[in-house]
Parts: C-alpha cells; structure tokens; sequence
C-alpha cells in the first residue's frame, strides 16, 4: 500500500464519524490491502510506529529551509498543526516522477538510513506526494495521528472482518509485533493462532456498570462484595519469564513511566489494581497522579516527589494457572493469599466494605467524599472475570458530581467528527484582579456533555463573539456562562488558578445568567478534598 493509498485512508476516517463506519473501512482495508503494509498502517493507527530519529523539528527545518521563513512561522500560526502547515504549504518541485514510496519502504528506510541523510531522505518523498500524501506521511512519521481509531476499535475490526473472538486476539496482540503478518495469517486461516508463551500481554479487563435506582433496589446484600472506588488509574501487572509490563486500562504499555512499580514486580502472576500517588501514607488527589502521567522516563526529583503505589483488586493468572473463570469469592481468597506469602513491595489490598443492607451501603458511599474516595464498587459474589461490561456482574456507585457556573473564555476545533465545529471550551471564575476590580482566571476545559444541538448553537456563538484569534484558539466575549459539572477539585500548582478538576464536562447552557453573576474561585477553592486515608 503506497502512502497516498494510506493518505486516502486517514482521510475518510477523519471524515466518518459514526464508529460502525470507522469500522466498515477497517475491515474493508484489512481485506483489500496486502502485506506487509496493511500491518505498518494498522501500527501507525494504533500509535505502535516510532521513529527516533527523525523528530518534528526536522520537519520544520525542512519546510523553512523550502519556504520563505516568515510566511512559513505565520502559517504555521494561523494552522495550529505542523504537519498540516507543512503539506499544504510544501512547494512542488518540476520534473518529479518517481512513484509514491509504500508504508513498508518508508518504515524500512527509516530504521536504516544514517541520521545525516535523513532530511534529504524525507524531503524526497514530499517532492513525490501531494497534500494529502505529504500528510499521511508526515503524521507517520511523527505520530499523533488522531483519526478515531484506537488500538481496541482496531481490534474490533479484525474481529468482524475474521469471524474471530476479539478477546482472543486481545490475548496475543501484546505478543506479536508489528507487521503482524503472523496474526493475518492466523485471522485469514493460513496459520495455527500464535502463541504468545510467556510474553507478557495483556488481558482485557472486565468493566463495571454503573448503578442505577432500579438495580440498586433489587440488590440483595448477601449476594454482593463492596470496595472503594480509587481515584487513580486502572491497570494491570503482567510479569513472568518472558518479561513484565504494566498496562493500562486500556491496553497501552505505560512501563516506563513507573520504574519503581516495574522493579517490584518480581513474581510470576497477573493482577489488576488502581495505580495511585501515595505519599506518607495517604493517598493523594488525582492531580499529584497526573504529573507521572505520560512520561516514557521520571528522574529521581519525580520518583521522590510523586511516589507511587498499586492497590490491588484482583487475581488473574497465579503462574501459569488462569484464574478467570473462578467465582470473585475465590479469586480474592487468592489474592489475599499471595499478597501475604509474597508481600509484593508497593503493593497492598484494596479492602472490602462489610454492608448488611442497602441503607447501610449508601451512607458508607455518602461518605465517599469526605473520604476523598471516587465512589464504590459493587461485585457479584459469584462473578467470573469477563472481558469488558458484563451487566449484572459489576457496579460502580460514583458520589454525586459538584456543579459550578463558569464564563466561557476559549475555543478550539475539535478532532474527527467535530473537526469543523468550536467543541473544546476553556472556562474561567472571578477573582479578586489586585485593584480593587475582578479578573477571569481560567479553571479548567471540557469537551463533553452537550448535546449535537448545543453544540451548534455553542459553535455560532463562538463564531459571532470572537475577539481575537491565536492559531486554532478563538478567544471570545466573557459573556456566556456554562454549568460545568465534575467529580472533584484538587489544588495543582500547575495551573495559573491554583486548582484542577477532575472529569468536568458541560451540564447546560446559562443564557439566563449574565458573566457578572458566575461563581468566583474561592467557591471552587471550598470543593479542595485533602488526601484520602490509604
């Protein structure tokens, strides 16, 4: 598959919205593409390609070495993306016929040519593509595709294309690298389904649901384990011979930001656990957590700063042996077994709730913000382990959202299906501006909550009350004010406000409140919890 055929691709997912659709073009590529480039594709949707050497600041040297250096920094400005900026404004070059490089050669070049050759390397390939192509490639290049698809949905669309079980190639992804040729010869029937051995993969994670009045009043306590809903980051603790990894929920390698848990892992078993910043002996807010987020290496400062725990829910693999299908009872008699024989360090339980009866239960969740805990878990007794939201099985019972109204400030574009509408909101709270006046003072951005009507009366207003413009942010009128909801407030000194929240996401539209009347910091300021106890 040459990178225009793939530029083609990335386009059409951009511009279909509808997941079922993304996922028709999938199966349709899957189907229609040959190897080995239908696995390099896959890998760069998928965000598995890296490249080292060549980083985007070689891409700018590149297209202002080929373009007048002001015009390029101002288009650069007005885009926002510079890969964007660098296909549309990349010149062509007369007399350029050689074909289209395919994904495979692109990946192979780039792996094998010296870092000294690679600008003329790469600026040979723009003087062969044409916009579209010169993007595909400078995002292959240089990640961050951003099209819609996810490593999950990716696999999804292998399922329905195969006729596999997606949890089965969930099971082996880990274990194959890409092009992936020996995974499309076992879907396509060419081939026994490889065996990962003892590679460390991952295995999907079973998901709650969350609980609602009708299946609370239906629940029989007997029946039913509770434990604290942590507000960190699920993941899961795979090692053995073949390695050790840790994942998160959704099955990306965060390994390296967590060299401390990673060192720790010295046993033979696979776990699931919440992934928490746990400092002298409490556990702290989600904020603390976000600053180990992300990151491929921490240095000593963030390791001492930020240290970091799992507290564990559950027992999946004991050796060799699959402990899935066991009902939850045994597996946590197993887990607490191995917990004791193997004290795992920075590691420990999550502890169960006892509750008699329903009422009982909700004022222990009433309590949970106090506790500064997210909410409660609710576990079927006898329940396997399954892959994704089993209802029935398990419940999550979050505290209710904190609601505050703020001023909308900022907008930017969205991505995909909301590329062409203003969806990201930048809001802010009064406070006292030091001259006996009040300023704005930007709290947080939501993306979410509207409906597909508020988003198109939200989009209008932005276009009809921008003030001034910086690359893809419109700042606009203090006018507007939106109820924002979300689970919690907690002091960051990362942002010019002081605060974070956690999940906010729009709940309505104010057009009755004016600006003047939105609430001030010091009302989000009364919302802070303090750590939980661990």
């Amino acid at each position: 598959m040459s990178v225009s055929a793939f530029a083609e691709l990335l386009e059409r997912l951009i511009f279909t919205p509808g997941r079922n659709a993304k996922l028709a073009l999938l199966r349709d590529w899957f189907a229609t593409q040959p190897d080995p480039d239908r696995g390099v594709g896959l890998a760069a949707l998928t965000e598995e390609l890296v490249f080292t050497a060549a980083k985007p600041a070689m891409i700018r040297d590149l297209a202002a070495a080929r373009t007048d250096p002001v015009l390029f920094a101002l288009s650069h400005d007005y885009v926002g993306d510079l890969a964007e900026t660098v296909a549309l404004i990349w010149p062509e070059r007369a007399g350029v016929n050689a074909p289209p490089p395919t994904l495979s050669e692109v990946v192979e070049a780039l792996e094998v040519t010296p870092k000294a050759e690679l600008p003329a390397l790469i600026a040979g390939w723009l003087d062969t593509l044409d916009s579209g192509g010169r993007l595909a490639l400078i995002k292959l290049i240089t990640g961050g595709l951003r099209v819609g698809v996810s490593g999950r949905l990716a696999r999804v669309a292998l399922a329905e294309w195969s006729g596999k079980p997606v949890e089965e190639i969930e099971e082996i992804w880990h274990g194959v690298a890409p092009p992936y040729l020996p995974i499309f010869r076992w879907l396509e029937g060419g081939a026994e389904k490889p065996d990962p051995r003892d590679a460390p993969v991952f295995r999907p994670l079973m998901l709650a649901h969350p609980l609602e009045d009708r299946d609370l009043a239906a629940l029989d306590p007997a029946a039913w384990r509770a434990e604290w809903k942590w507000d960190g980051i699920r993941v899961q603790l795979t090692a053995g011979p073949g390695g050790r990894r840790i994942w998160s929920r959704g099955g990306e390698d965060i390994s390296g930001g967590f060299p401390e848990i990673l060192e720790a892992m010295d046993f033979h078993a696979v776990l699931d656990g919440e992934l928490l910043v746990i400092r002298d002996g409490l556990v702290a807010p989600f904020a603390d957590l976000q600053q180990r987020l992300n990151r491929k290496l921490v240095g000593p400062k963030m390791l001492r700063d930020y240290p970091v725990g799992v507290r564990l829910y559950d027992l999946l693999f004991e050796g060799g042996e699959d402990l899935r299908a066991l009902p939850f009872d045994e597996r946590r008699r197993r887990l607490e077994d191995w917990v004791a024989r193997f004290e795992p360090a920075r590691m420990d339980l999550s502890p169960l709730i006892a509750f008699a009866s329903v009422a009982q239960l909700g004022e222990v969740r009433d309590g949970a913000r106090a506790a500064s805990i997210e909410g409660l878990m609710l576990k079927r007794a006898n329940s396997p382990y399954l892959a994704g939201r089993q209802k029935g099985l398990w419940w999550k019972w979050k505290r209710d959202p904190l609601s505050i109204d703020a001023v909308l400030m900022y907008a930017q574009r969205g991505h995909g299906k909301r590329s062409s509408f203003y969806s990201d909101y930048t809001f802010g709270l009064w406070r006292p501006d030091g001259a006996g006046g009040e300023e704005l003072v930007p709290v947080g951005k939501a993306y979410s909550g509207y409906t597909d009507e508020e988003l198109g009366w939200l989009d209008r207003w932005i276009r009809n009350h921008t003030v001034s413009r910086f690359g893809p942010v419109r700042e606009v009128e203090k006018a507007l004010v939106l109820e924002v909801i979300f689970d919690a407030a907690q002091l960051s000194g990362r942002h010019k406000s002081g605060v974070a929240l956690r999940f906010p996401r729009i709940a309505r539209i104010r057009t009755d409140k004016p600006a003047s009347e939105a609430d001030r910091l010091e009302n989000l300021m009364a919302y802070v919890e303090a750590p939980a106890e661990a």
